[in-house]
């Protein structure tokens, strides 16, 4: 794996966290929670071809 794609991964959680303690001292759990699963999402994005390489591995070691 990537190390790139580790600080990558990380500095997203990190600015979603910012954010997200920032919109709920302003009261806006709402746009919280929409910046926390946005960020689910980018970061998942990030991951997919890693995924997909993970479910190819396990298909391939069961011979499915």
């Amino acid at each position: 794996m990537d190390i790139e794609l580790i600080f990558k991964v990380a500095g997203v959680g990190i600015i979603v966290s910012v954010l997200n303690i920032l919109l709920k001292k302003a009261e806006r759990d709402e746009q919280a929670l929409m910046t926390t699963l946005a960020g689910l999402v980018v970061v998942l994005m990030m991951l997919i071809d890693y995924i997909e390489q993970l479910f190819d591995a396990v298909r391939s070691a069961f011979g499915i």
